[in-house]
């Protein structure tokens, strides 16, 4: 690899608008990209994927001689609330902008859909989480500076 090449496409990155070049030469191939800077420390912002929970389906009963007896019904399992905003990434979750400020909902408060929730810091970029749809907070699930792992229910939203 020649490494003035890769400063030499690094500089067009910088001298243009662009956010990422690739190159390929024979078998050579080069990609080089960089992340947009937020004006003014602004915090970066993206949409919720709507995840899909599977139907809990309930395992057959292993057969059993006949006794004339009916099965017993079998509990149902217990999935996520209904209105449940899953966490979409692994990070650190801060329910307010700044510490000391006030927290950006409370349990009881009616939020718009595409409003923010609460902040999620992954690999030192703070990410706004929007509400998914309009609706009353009927639970916070986690607490200020937890830890949150992909999937882990943040707010209930009815």
């Amino acid at each position: 690899m020649d490494p003035k090449l890769v400063r030499e496409l690094a500089e067009i990155l910088n001298d243009t608008d662009l956010t990422e070049i690739e190159v390929e030469q024979g078998s050579l191939r080069i990609r080089i990209s960089r992340q947009k800077e937020q004006p003014n420390g602004a915090f970066q912002s993206f949409q919720i994927p709507q995840m899909a929970y599977p139907t809990p389906v309930p395992s057959m009963p292993s057969p059993v001689a006949d006794t004339g007896s009916l099965p017993t019904p079998l509990a149902a399992s217990t999935g996520p609330e209904p209105g449940t905003v899953p966490s979409p990434m692994v990070g650190t979750v801060y329910l307010a902008s700044a510490p000391g400020a006030r927290p950006f909902i409370e349990v009881g408060q009616q939020v718009a859909e595409g409003e923010t929730l609460l902040i999620i810091e992954a690999m030192k970029t703070m990410n706004q989480i929007p509400a998914p749809r309009s609706g009353k907070i009927l639970k916070i699930c986690v607490e200020n500076s937890q830890p949150v792992e992909y999937g882990e229910s943040l707010v209930v939203i009815g």
